[in-house]
């Protein structure tokens, strides 16, 4: 998403605000939730939800109460309440829908400890704030730097400033607990500012840090998905997806988000199929399921006797069959069923060209040249 003055300029860098993607219209930033009681007013009597929706770096976002009743609206950059001092943030969302999120999100709005709205961002707030956005590079790559000389097994992958300028947040990921305070003591006495660390998983860093997926588009954790929902090698059984870690993982190493967006259609599809462990009783032997198609609704089967040659059978003709086996009847062959379904098959597909074929070009051409010389030879005369 993007709005109509943040066309993309120099460096990969908006045109128009250069906010490097904060716009003033909220339009390109991440994780954005449309408002669409934008245009609706209140019914009388009825005052305006006194709780607003801050964004800051990324993805993170939180809730502030305007207890000063300040005009908002998205995109207005304002000083919120932090632990010590005060944070810089874009707000994203106003109105009763703020409500509804605080409901997702299960944060209570008459909380009487939520953080405070302290005013609108002047401009010594605003150049404070992004000259220590400026500064985070530099000092993520030589915190690493400290961090390695220390021998510490973990990845620093993303540092947060506070608006004010005095606390940053480190992001890092590892396996095992890590031993940070030299860390923290090396840090604070090179920035000269308060440490926070912060452990993070793999999911999380990869939305921090964002990307291109294999599909082509940006990562959906970076973009729109909020809950990370877990997701196990059963969900990729059941789409029937060759086990392969080097496709089924993303960029953050586990399984992909995505294998869980069509696993309820494909159970919904299972639900009236045969288990795949199923046994078919016949008068030549007993068979074998060998795969299946859920949306085709077709199964292979072979006998144990011959495993190489499959036969193509309909879901309904299997629980037909199933049922024959329940009342102790066999039938004669898989093959008479198998026969019925290639019976049926039509051809899907037709040249609606004619007269063009793939392999036209691969014809030889025949030599006429030769035949015209050949044509074209005098004929002797005779003088008889």
């Amino acid at each position: 998403m993007a709005c109509s003055s943040c066309s993309t300029g120099k460096d990969g860098q908006p045109r128009g605000c250069k906010n490097n993607g904060t716009c003033g219209t909220d339009g390109c930033n991440k994780l954005t939730v449309f408002d669409w009681l934008a245009n609706m007013s209140l019914p009388n009597g009825q005052k305006p939800f006194d709780c607003v929706e801050v964004r800051f770096k990324n993805s993170r976002k939180e809730f502030f109460r305007n207890v000063d009743g300040l005009s908002l609206g998205i995109g207005d950059v304002v000083a919120t309440q932090a632990k010590s001092g005060h944070d810089v943030g874009i707000v994203t969302l106003i109105g009763e829908l703020v409500r509804v999120q605080m409901k997702k999100k299960k944060v209570d709005p008459v909380d009487k400890n939520l953080p405070k709205v302290y005013r609108k961002a002047s401009q010594r707030d605003i150049d404070i704030w992004q000259k220590c956005r400026n500064k985070e590079e530099e000092i993520k790559k030589r915190s690493r730097e400290i961090a390695i000389s220390l021998k510490l097994q973990m990845k620093l992958s993303d540092v947060e400033f506070q608006g004010d300028g005095s606390k940053a947040t480190f992001y890092y990921t590892a396996e095992d607990r890590v031993d940070f305070r030299q860390l923290i003591k090396d840090m604070a006495k090179a920035f000269g500012i308060r440490i926070e660390m912060r452990q993070i998983g793999y999911r999380q860093e990869a939305q921090r840090l964002g990307g291109i997926g294999s599909c082509g588009r940006e990562l959906c954790c970076s973009t729109w998905l909020t809950d990370f929902r877990s997701v196990s090698t059963a969900s990729a059984r059941y789409q029937q997806l060759a086990l392969n870690p080097q496709k089924l993982a993303g960029q953050c190493g586990k399984l992909k988000c995505c294998l869980n967006y069509e696993l309820d259609m494909y159970l919904e599809a299972l639900k009236n199929f045969p288990p795949q462990e199923s046994k078919l009783q016949t008068k030549k032997g007993i068979a074998f399921c060998q795969k299946s198609d859920i949306f085709k609704e077709t199964l292979w089967y072979s006998y144990k006797d011959d495993p190489a040659t499959w036969h193509a059978l309909k879901k309904d003709q299997v629980l037909e069959i199933l049922e024959l086996n329940k009342n102790n009847t066999r039938i004669a062959s898989l093959e008479e069923y198998a026969q019925e379904n290639m019976d049926d098959e039509k051809m899907v597909f037709e040249n609606v060209v004619g007269q063009d074929s793939l392999t036209r070009f691969d014809r030889p051409k025949k030599n006429r040249r030769k035949k015209k010389k050949r044509n074209s030879k005098p004929k002797a005369s005779s003088n008889g």
